[in-house]
């Protein structure tokens, strides 16, 4: 009597990844835990790749240059890239100042999912009277040096999938823009799937 036959494996579908970017204080983390906490309620887990928390167990050894700057992004997207490949979604939050890291981890993500930049294009202003830190003041008086949005540069980025400037949009009203672009990205590749 002969074994059954193993069903044949299938590959995931596609995953996704939410790459929030923006000026401290633009709402990242407040809008990626609203984002994660409907996901996650809806039944969808999720791997929540946060700046600051990256820094302290992935990238404990780097400064704020732009070179490590860059090296920190490097690693988002990586790890970003192999929950992706896996079908997973992954949320980062991350001030990500630079053009050309945020395009390499783009390219990190996509060799296996889908890519979705979402600018929070919330003023400078705003994020400072958001501060409850004190850091911008700080940044201000020279006590911060390479402090983004004031002694180190914030480069706009030039194709995000999404802009949501915080300041107008809430952010019930943030998560819905972002779940109806991922369901858009997700469902054009099911049918680019299908096509094939």
């Amino acid at each position: 009597m002969s074994a059954p036959s193993a069903a044949p494996w299938t590959p995931p579908p596609p995953g996704v990844t939410v790459f929030l970017t923006g000026l401290s204080g633009a709402g990242k983390s407040t809008v990626a835990d609203a984002l994660v906490a409907e996901l996650t309620a809806a039944g969808r887990p999720v791997t929540v790749l946060d700046g600051d928390v990256v820094r302290t167990h992935l990238s404990s050894e780097l400064g704020f240059s732009r070179a490590d700057r860059d090296l920190n992004i490097r690693r988002i997207g990586w790890v970003a890239g192999e929950v992706v490949r896996h079908g997973g979604t992954v949320v980062v939050a991350a001030i990500a100042p630079y053009e050309q890291a945020r395009q390499q981890a783009r390219a990190l993500v996509q060799e296996h999912g889908h890519f979705l930049l979402v600018h929070l294009s919330t003023p400078l202003e705003v994020c400072e009277e958001r501060d409850v830190k004190g850091l911008y003041a700080r940044a201000r008086a020279g006590e911060i040096r390479e402090f983004t949005g004031i002694s180190d540069p914030y480069e706009l980025p030039v194709d995000p999938e999404l802009t949501i400037d915080t300041s107008r949009t809430p952010v019930s009203g943030s998560v819905a823009l972002i779940r109806e672009a991922m369901d858009r990205a997700q469902g054009d590749r099911a049918q680019a799937g299908a096509r094939r």
